[in-house]
């Protein structure tokens, strides 16, 4: 029988027990938002309604933010805004049709 061996690495938490985490490197958990209730939302290639829609949410759907831009200012059911976010890679949606809880940034900007 052979067993397999796992790397562990001791991380010290806030009340400085050391907490065990797997693996070589700890990955921040991918947070989803809410896309506006009803809206088929457009895709863009980039950040800005001049750029090419790449595809259509369906209504109900949730998407994760990479990062975030500003580009285009575009008026939504959540206000009116200039920033994009990046929800996949060459993929943009308006953060005026996208719950985040917040009028500015939620995520850090792209590079």
């Amino acid at each position: 029988m052979t067993l397999t061996r796992r790397r562990s690495v001791l991380l010290a938490g806030l009340t400085g027990a050391l907490v065990p985490v797997l693996g070589t490197t700890a990955e921040a958990a991918v947070r989803y938002y809410s896309v506006a209730p009803g809206v088929r939302l457009s895709v863009r290639s980039g950040p800005g309604t001049g750029y090419t829609v790449v595809r259509v949410l369906p209504e109900g759907a949730k998407v994760p933010i990479n990062c975030q831009t500003p580009g285009t200012t575009v008026t939504g059911p959540y206000g009116t805004s200039n920033i994009w976010d990046n929800i996949g890679n060459g993929e943009y949606v308006s953060d005026a049709y996208v719950y985040t809880g917040s009028d500015g940034y939620v995520a850090s900007r792209c590079a």
